[in-house]
């Protein structure tokens, strides 16, 4: 039986704060009022199963997409919603994903509402996911609204996964050029180092250096792991608080060769996310509430908290938008235009379009920008440890040449 925290005045004006169990929230009401209570809040409390449930479900988007559509096809062709989550739960291949489903099943199965159940799972149902199916449920065009939701987290996915397939080559170049720099630290340059002792000679600087630091590293080779996980810890900690986090994606925006590209996927996500969401009928402000959260990018987060505020003050969407600096003057002047003709989402799912392929043009170009730049920085990391290495050599040669 669910059971549901309240807030409430009695008639002599003390604050009450309470939970009562009841067989549905109508109910639950009903009870506190004949007790002449005044309700101030009321919210449903989550079972212990739910809640463990949501805090193991890890389930992938794609699970969520073909739910979406097969949900909103048995919908459309008049199944019950409880039947039509007991089919796609007997179905699914995730195992995290069935007993999701089943939670959100024995949710309704109690008075919940289909977007209160999926509430309670935001690892798996995102506040976008729920918000659109809130709008569904109140206009009565739940399958349609799936529909376009399962669209929108196919785009979404498309998307990340362009970004992805852009780092992964630099980082994979990266990651193998430290691992033979550190190879190179401790087993090469030894044995350069018992060579070179025997020239009884005085070593370039650069050379003395590089086999310094190789000894640290030999030496303390556990200090220096530890100071750097410490270090990658702190910035980690850092990065997770909203100061850090903000700090760390400005500087990925600012970046000179993946700012661009980072810049393009935030303004194409923030407006394949509002025109979703317009378009299901969600109030702007609870859409704009719902993009902060979801745009992935603290700058643009705040930015558009921003413009919320403004909104809420009367504001028009697009003089707040021109105000942030950090939108393209295009997406302003289209968003103005589609305010103007009535024809909102239409503008950002063009906008939207527009990005998502200028992120392909992005991703493309990059590619061939970032080959010459993994040789350089090759070039400058592994070349300058064996010309340092070898520069005793040059010199014994020019000397006994002479």
């Amino acid at each position: 039986m669910p059971v549901y925290d309240y807030g409430a005045k009695d008639q002599a004006g003390q604050n009450l704060k309470g939970t009562i169990e009841a067989s549905d929230r109508k109910t639950a009401l009903n009870k506190l009022r004949a007790e002449k209570l005044v309700i101030i809040s009321f919210t449903e409390k989550a079972s212990v199963l739910t809640t463990i449930t949501a805090a193991r479900a890890k389930v992938k988007p794609e699970d969520v997409v073909i739910f979406s559509r097969q949900l909103a096809t048995m919908l459309d062709a008049g199944i019950p919603i409880l039947n039509s989550l007991e089919i796609l739960a007997d179905q699914a291949d995730s195992k995290k994903f069935r007993e999701v489903l089943a939670a959100v099943k024995r949710d309704i199965e109690v008075g919940s509402s289909l977007s209160g159940a999926f509430g309670k799972h935001p690892r798996v149902f995102s506040p976008l996911y729920v918000s659109m199916v809130r709008a569904g449920e109140t206009s009565g065009m739940l399958d349609d609204i799936l529909d376009r939701l399962a669209m929108y987290l196919e785009k979404t996915a498309a998307l990340q996964r362009k970004v992805k397939s852009a780092l992964v080559y630099p980082a994979a170049v990266t990651s193998m050029a430290l691992l033979i720099t550190v190879v190179l630290l401790v087993k090469v340059i030894p044995v350069f180092k018992d060579v070179f002792s025997g020239f009884g000679a005085e070593l370039p600087t650069p050379t003395l250096i590089l086999i310094n630091i190789s000894d640290v590293v030999r030496k303390y080779y556990i200090f220096v792991a530890a100071a750097l996980g410490c270090a990658a810890y702190a910035l980690h900690r850092y990065i997770l608080t909203d100061k850090g986090r903000f700090q760390f994606d400005r500087i990925l925006l600012r970046l000179p060769v993946f700012g661009v590209l980072f810049t393009k996927v935030a303004v194409g996500k923030f407006s394949r996310t509002l025109s979703s969401l317009v378009k299901s009928g969600v109030p702007i402000l609870s859409s704009l509430e719902v993009v902060a959260k979801t745009c992935g990018n603290k700058v643009f987060e705040e930015a558009v908290n921003k413009v919320r505020s403004a909104i809420r003050e009367g504001e028009n969407i697009a003089v707040p938008l021109e105000k942030c600096r950090i939108f393209p003057p295009m997406v302003v002047k289209m968003i103005a235009v589609g305010e103007q003709t009535g024809q909102l989402e239409k503008m950002l799912s063009k906008i939207a379009d527009f990005y998502e392929e200028q992120v392909d043009v992005a991703v493309s170009g990059l590619t061939s920008l970032i080959e010459p730049l993994i040789i350089a920085f090759l070039g400058i990391v592994i070349g300058g440890v064996v010309i340092c290495m070898f520069l005793p050599i040059f010199k014994l040669s020019s000397i006994v040449n002479m």
